[in-house]
């Protein structure tokens, strides 16, 4: 699809009240395939690889202002007026984002691993990370994400799951990567979420970059969210506990 003067991989299938995936750094749409199969039966499910992500070109400047306003491209194409926004990781910041720009374009709100603004150490964390995809390519960084961001019990007694994030990051473009990288770095808080508009929050016990804590700040300004702490699971949360999430999801929208 032609998104704001690039070409972004969207996959639509199913059909009724639409619901929009949003992925997060490092991940693609294929993040969410347990939970889109769940879901296409009864939505129109929608699922987007970011730009410079995945199958989508890498074209131009990347920010989360703009990862946002390509979400509101892609249902202008897709002619839907709104949908419920799914949303993991560094996506959950373009979600937020997202609902501030264009409120009546989203019926409800679902963050998995949700994130903060970056501290001025995490910033410079990204940057790093941008300049060693830029030299060394993706093999340089996925041994890190592997080991930082899923969690023991996950490594341990699930290494298919490791093995397919290893693989998600692996076949990245590098600059894409690298440019979405510094997107994060440039972050700022999007705010607090309407309190009119429902907010699920799932997150890992053992999620080191969207913890816990995270999700209940965002809960607590939010005012009336429901937040679930997966126990054993890290920061990979649809694919580490991929029942769970689609079980909280789907009785969710």
């Amino acid at each position: 699809m032609n998104v704001n003067g690039k070409e972004l991989a969207v996959e639509i299938e199913g059909d009724g009240p639409a619901v929009l995936f949003v992925h997060g750094l490092g991940g693609t749409s294929n993040f969410y395939q347990v939970q889109a199969d769940a879901l296409a039966g009864a939505h129109t499910v929608v699922r987007v690889d970011s730009a410079g992500a995945g199958r989508s070109e890498t074209a131009g400047a990347i920010s989360i202002e703009s990862h946002a306003d390509d979400l509101a491209a892609v249902l202008d194409e897709a002619g839907i007026d709104s949908a419920a926004v799914v949303a993991h990781s560094m996506g959950t910041l373009v979600a937020r984002v997202f609902a501030a720009r264009h409120p009546q374009r989203v019926t409800s709100l679902t963050l998995l691993g949700a994130v903060r603004e970056p501290p001025e150490a995490g910033r410079r964390a990204q940057r790093d990370r941008a300049a060693t995809l830029r030299a060394e390519g993706t093999a340089a960084v996925a041994p890190g994400v592997v080991a930082n961001a899923l969690s023991e019990t996950t490594r341990t007694d699930r290494p298919e799951v490791a093995a397919f994030v290893r693989e998600l990051v692996m076949r990245q473009d590098p600059e894409g990567y690298a440019r979405n990288c510094e997107a994060l770095a440039a972050a700022t808080d999007p705010g607090p979420v309407d309190p009119a508009l429902p907010l699920l929050l799932v997150t890992g016990a053992d999620d080191k970059v969207g913890p816990p804590e995270a999700s209940h700040d965002l809960a607590d300004a939010h005012g009336n969210a429901t937040v679930h702490v997966l126990p054993g699971v890290g920061h990979w949360t649809a694919l580490e506990a991929a029942g769970a999430v689609t079980d909280h999801l789907t009785k969710f929208v």
